[in-house]
């Protein structure tokens, strides 16, 4: 008999018929469904968090397709060939991405648990516009060939819905290569699948080891956040997987004061360390989801600065094609003199400290 986890693939709510079973679908869901051409989907579990009566829901606005994603004032096309080098002279297989000298991204799947609307690989793993060949063993071969790559991030797709065999496999191959220090693991199946999170799983990719496994989910609301996640995380850690969390602001979702708060509160509760807050990428036909780029700084002064603890106060980026880019401005440094430097906290109120000359 399969595991949960596959049992859930197995029936992913992929059809209206499905999906009926889960909300009452309004007439603007049943029409995107029914007249766009794309992927969608997303586990059982996760389509059972979505409010039955209210289109706006966090949950159904990340899985439903919708209308507006016909429109594309600001995305770019070709977005991925840009975002990830892909017309560059350098001669990679497809699975391999590459922003930084000594990191790079490794696509080893194409198949999600939730196919999300605002996902920045849209043109490949959604809209299936991008065609692109995500061989392995070659990626693996590249990768050992290219001594200055010290630190890999697999992802897909969602890494962890291959076989804990194939998993194994991948991350055997990877440790044996002199020059990897690092493995990252990018999936959101601790928070959309985190039945996922099996004794099999665990002996996979767990364990002690010299080049240690990190996990990196995306959670962009608290009611994503549930016991059988919190379960998932902690047995993640009781193997040696540290779990952040990489949330991408989203307009209607998560760009409210009180919303980013309880977001990043409750993540930590459950042992998740908030990383970043990613600006909703220029990928094409996610237009509606962007809000002003300066959105995501004033939400971390306002929602969590001095309003919780600093563990919960991600980096604010933006991803590009070279590399990731840091959107906090300094709102803190009110005033500069030869003397001192003028200081602003989250309540207005200002103190000083000594200018020191180098």
């Amino acid at each position: 008999m399969p595991e949960e986890w596959v049992r859930q693939m197995q029936n992913q709510v992929n059809s209206l018929e499905k999906l009926e079973k889960y909300i009452n679908v309004t007439e603007d869901e049943r029409h995107a469904i029914e007249t766009l051409q794309t992927k969608w989907g997303v586990s059982p579990y996760f389509a059972s968090l979505m409010d039955n009566d209210n289109p706006n829901c966090p949950i159904r606005k990340q899985v439903i397709p919708s209308m507006q994603e016909q429109v594309n004032e600001f995305g770019m096309d070709n977005y991925l060939v840009w975002k990830e080098n892909r017309a560059t002279d350098e001669v990679r297989p497809d699975s391999i991405a590459r922003q930084y000298h000594d990191r790079i991204a490794f696509t080893v799947i194409e198949t999600c648990a939730i196919y999300c609307r605002h996902c920045f690989r849209k043109e490949l793993v959604v809209d299936q516009d991008l065609q692109l060949r995500m061989d392995v063993d070659e990626g693996l071969a590249w990768i050992a060939e290219h001594p200055e790559i010290r630190d890999v991030l697999i992802t897909g797709g969602d890494p962890l819905l291959l076989s804990d065999d194939k998993l194994g496999h991948l991350i055997g191959r990877l440790r044996e290569i002199p020059h990897i220090e690092m493995i990252r693991i990018g999936s959101r199946l601790p928070i959309v699948l985190p039945h996922r999170i099996t004794e099999g799983l665990k002996k996979a990719i767990g364990g002690f080891h010299k080049v240690p496994v990190w996990i990196n989910t995306q959670c962009n609301h608290p009611k994503e956040i549930t016991d059988e996640t919190e379960k998932a995380v902690y047995e993640l850690m009781s193997c040696g997987i540290n779990v952040g969390n990489q949330a991408v602001l989203l307009k209607g979702i998560n760009d409210d004061v009180e919303t980013f708060r309880e977001l990043h509160q409750k993540l930590l509760r459950i042992r998740i360390r908030p990383y970043y807050v990613f600006y909703c990428e220029p990928a094409p036909g996610i237009d509606h989801f962007r809000t002003p780029v300066e959105k995501g700084a004033e939400l971390i002064r306002d929602a969590l600065r001095g309003h919780t603890t600093g563990l919960a106060q991600p980096m604010y980026v933006l991803a590009t094609n070279i590399g990731k880019i840091p959107l906090m401005p300094d709102y803190y440094i009110v005033d500069k003199n030869e003397k001192e430097y003028a200081l602003r906290n989250h309540q207005g109120k200002t103190t000083t400290i000594p200018n020191i000359p180098e």
